[in-house]
């Protein structure tokens, strides 16, 4: 058939396929077909099918060190991605591929997820590895977002730890089905049953193993697969070369057992393998591999995998599994919300053939200008097409498209649905959805953590001031959970993230790209204010100092005039006027009630109240205003007003939360109102009724997790009360007591060292944010003495 005879979609796949033939894409390579005969439509169809079942977008996600960048390091390496192996924290002087910061590979930790591409037996692998430390959080989440399929990695000494908590809630959240890699059964105390155990009991899998190590530790020597029956060796400098033979006679029985076990398992999910295991049928491999892959993407089970990837042991296995359960990009439902129907929830296609519909999920400020990449769910991209903004509604022109192997750039033409791409030179914000223009859908977004910690930042010299808002701006722009802010009293910039290390890492990264020396104040922690009691207020502004003056009044409650004319009003909507004596004798009574009350009597209602516990909002304003005795047009400055005045409460001058205010009444006067007075007025009237409200400090808590040898579980238990923690949990793991600890931020400073001196080095722990409690009584008296001693060290 001619090419210009083809349908407009298959030109696009036969341009596809010509220009990316030297990516070794599975999608693209070897696939330039010739349809002589057929439907073209169907012939169209089935091509794109194939194509997108042949595609895998999966995330790597773990608890610090266990891993993760280690295990995507040789999986590029067995895809033929890379030539070398080169391990985590720089110790040969290259560092890990995926790690490509300089600081990632002098700490040894991920800092920012990196995605990749990679074929693996005629599929196309699309990888995000992700950071472990909780201070990048955000990574992982955003990464979660975009992605297919996962693969959790675990630890086989350390187990279930407080990060693989984390990764497997933000896994729930966004419904992504996975697979779990127990990984370091080389290192000494290796025990992948204790962590299958764990995983059954802390994180609630329903899961089994699909493989058996032959031996642990110093006598690991490869796995027998559970589903095939057969036992893998890995041979070779680097294990490269995979060597099948049979099972060892001495694990026949452990194989056995194992085996029933999945069996059972997967039986319990999917009706089809528990109709042929209940009618005692044999189960063949094929038909347990469909039934595991049927329950992993219904989310229902999740297949453990084993082995040691730094000691290049059943990494290549893992992959197959990968192509074997994890889903394609048309095997996940997507939804997207149509702004032209109120956000009615639209499931999108996943095919190239729809309206281009794609995310943006992540931001980098590249030597080219702003890096976005984006997860495309429906239609085609092309470089130079025009795409829009649909939450800004700016048209765009796609200037270069790329695909991205770490930090290095691959250009490309156009990609379809199912891929992960990055564009230059398109201005947008994290979150934003981008379509073709003949829809208007946009993607829900991801999960933002609020900051829990701060620190006062100024360049050293004042030279250096325009590179050091180039540096914050850009910082901002790539992280959501890093803000800066000014301190409106002492003018100093403030800065704020998710932890100690966070805000230390872009200290440095300032210095580095941006040769710009920092001075860095004490930590701050970020308190927050709220309100524990309803209270009114009834405020006027009013000021005349010639000509035009101020003058605007708001209120929280409702004077009985106004309780009159919203009472007579609905009398006459239910009666005629004429037939009044045929009323209901109930309305009646309540009118005279009111027509006889003295006038300064009122009806009270509530202005300042606390937000219900678990609102997902912070602050919520609603104008109950019935008729005008303040204009319209000035609501929006009262609003403005009172969430001015919340930013700082009068406490210790922290954001005010969790709190509803509610506008009732009102006056305004004809010449003198204005947007300005109703806004002082609103600020004066919140800061009146603030201490009636009964306000408290609120501190943020962190969940600890502490990991130490028994010995020193006393010591360790006892620091966690002196520094006011709550302890929830005790477990042992063989000589290692684990302790599970509410402690607040503000009392962790330091702790690290701490840890170190109470343990002989041998301690660890991890934290991560919980939520914002109340502080004690006395913890609240300190705050306000220490915030009143500033202020006046700073007026005197």
């Amino acid at each position: 058939m001619a090419l210009s005879a083809r349908s407009p979609a298959i030109r696009l796949l036969y341009t596809l396929s010509s220009s990316l033939k030297t990516t070794s894409s599975p999608l693209l390579t070897g696939s330039r077909r010739t349809f002589s005969a057929g439907d073209p439509a169907r012939v169209e169809a089935e091509w794109w099918k194939e194509s997108m079942e042949r595609l895998r977008n999966i995330g790597i996600s773990a608890h610090i060190d266990s891993g993760k960048t280690t295990l995507t390091e040789r999986i590029l390496y067995y895809t033929g991605r890379i030539h070398e192996i080169h391990e985590v924290r720089g110790r040969d002087g290259v560092g890990a591929k995926m790690d490509s910061m300089d600081l990632e590979r002098e700490k040894g930790i991920t800092i920012q997820s990196a995605a990749t591409y990679c074929s693996w037996k005629d599929y196309q692998v699309n990888i995000i590895d992700t950071p472990g430390h909780v201070d990048f959080t955000i990574e992982v989440e955003r990464a979660l977002r975009v992605l297919d399929g996962a693969i959790l990695v675990l630890c086989s000494v350390g187990g279930v730890q407080s990060q693989s908590i984390t990764v497997d809630r933000q896994m729930r959240r966004y419904d992504v089905p996975r697979v779990a890699f127990i990984n370091k059964l080389d290192r000494m105390g290796a025990d992948p049953w204790k962590v299958l155990s764990q995983a059954r009991s802390k994180l609630r899998h329903h899961n089994a193993a699909v493989q058996v190590p032959i031996g642990l530790e110093d006598d690991f020597l490869g796995l027998v697969d559970l589903v095939q029956l057969k036992a893998y060796y890995f041979h070779g400098s680097s294990g490269e070369k995979v060597v099948t033979e049979e099972i060892p006679a001495n694990m026949e029985a452990l194989v056995a057992e194992k085996r029933r076990e999945l069996i059972e398992m997967v039986s319990e999910v999917d009706d089809k393998l528990a109709e042929a295991f209940l009618n005692d049928e044999p189960i063949s491999s094929a038909s347990l591999e469909e039934a595991i892959r049927r329950a992993t993407i219904a989310q229902k089970f999740i297949p453990v995998f084993m082995g040691s990837a730094f000691k290049n042991k059943g990494v290549q296995p893992l992959l197959d599994g990968v192509l074997s359960y994890l889903p394609c990009p048309i095997e996940v439902a997507n939804y997207a919300l149509d702004q032209n129907k109120n956000e009615e929830k639209v499931t999108l296609s996943g095919t190239p053939g729809g309206p281009l519909v794609a995310l943006a999920f992540k931001l980098e400020e590249g030597r080219f200008g702003q890096l976005t990449y984006l997860r495309i769910y429906e239609g085609v991209i092309r470089k130079g097409d025009f795409i829009i903004n649909v939450n800004t509604g700016k048209k765009i022109k796609v200037p270069r498209l790329v695909r991205m192997h770490s930090n290095e750039m691959e250009d490309i033409q156009e990609a379809h649905a199912g891929q992960i791409v990055a564009v230059f030179g398109v201005d947008c914000a994290s979150g934003d959805t981008f379509t073709d223009g003949s829809v208007k859908y946009t993607m829900t977004s991801m999960n933002v953590p609020e900051p829990v910690m701060s620190l006062a930042i100024s360049p050293v010299s004042k030279d250096s001031g325009g590179q050091f808002s180039k540096a914050l701006n850009r910082f901002q722009k790539e992280d959501p959970t890093f803000r800066v802010g000014l301190d409106a009293e002492s003018g100093q910039t403030i800065i704020s993230g998710m932890g100690e290390l966070h805000l230390d890492i872009y200290v440095e990264r300032m210095r580095r790209e941006y040769k710009v020396d920092a001075t860095v104040g004490r930590p701050r922690v970020n308190f927050r204010e709220t309100v524990t009691q309803r209270a009114n207020f009834d405020y006027l502004h009013k000021k005349q100092s010639g000509g035009q003056g101020q003058y605007g009044r708001v209120c929280g409650l409702y004077s009985v005039r106004r309780a009159r004319g919203l009472l007579k009003f609905l009398v006459n909507a239910l009666i005629d006027n004429s037939n009044a004596i045929h009323a209901p004798l109930k309305l009646q009574k309540i009118l005279c009630y009111l027509t006889n009350l003295p006038s300064k009597e009122f009806i009270s209602d509530i202005y300042i109240e606390p937000l219900p516990e678990g609102s997902s909002i912070k602050f919520e304003f609603e104008n109950m205003i019935v008729g005008q005795a303040i204009p319209s047009n000035f609501i929006p400055a009262i609003e403005k007003g009172f969430r001015e005045a919340a930013n700082s409460g009068s406490l210790i001058g922290h954001p005010v939360e969790n709190i509803r205010v509610v506008l009732t009444d009102g006056a305004a006067h004809t010449v003198d109102s204005s947007e300005l007075a109703f806004k002082l007025a609103a600020i004066y009237a919140f800061r009146q009724c603030y201490t009636a409200s009964k306000p408290v400090i609120l501190e943020p808590v962190m969940l600890v997790e502490l990991k130490s040898p028994t010995e020193f579980q006393g010591t360790v238990t006892g620091d966690i009360n002196k520094r006011k923690g709550l302890i929830v949990g005790n477990d042992q793991e063989g000589d290692d007591s684990v302790v599970t600890a509410h402690v607040p931020l503000n009392n962790m400073f330091g702790y690290s060292t701490s840890l170190r001196s109470m343990t002989q080095g041998k301690g660890e722990f991890t934290m991560e944010y919980k939520e914002h409690s109340p502080v004690s009584q006395e913890v609240q008296m300190q705050l306000v003495n220490n915030y009143k001693a500033v202020k006046a060290a700073e007026n005197s």
